[in-house]
């Protein structure tokens, strides 16, 4: 059991990114699954999360932001987050609660 982050990078205010997370030994439509960031020295703060069955709910600094999907065939979930500030600087994470599985997570840096 498996996730893989990927999308990272650096961009400047107001830029976007998609951040993209693959699973493998399971199938991500059948649980609920989140996005977690870490800012330096912070705690995790979560993100948005999708449910089995799709449905989305955000943190309230990110609704209207950031959208959180899933591709069903290609077993992977998406952040795209666009208009993006200095304090989302962050290690973002992939989570699934019900089998405890992080991944490693990918570093997101706003900056000009």
């Amino acid at each position: 059991v498996q996730l893989v982050e990927s999308g990272g990078g650096l961009v400047q205010p107001g830029g976007s990114l998609r951040l993209s997370c693959a699973a493998s030994g399971f199938t991500v439509s059948n649980y609920f699954m989140r996005w977690v960031r870490q800012a330096p020295g912070k705690q995790r703060e979560l993100v948005a999360t999708i449910t089995s069955g799709g449905i989305t709910n955000y943190a309230d600094s990110m609704k209207g932001r950031f959208t959180i999907s899933r591709d069903n065939a290609k077993n992977t979930v998406y952040l795209q987050m666009n208009s993006l500030k200095p304090e989302d600087t962050a290690v973002y994470y992939c989570h699934v609660p019900m089998r405890d599985v992080w991944g490693r997570g990918t570093q997101v840096t706003v900056s000009s």
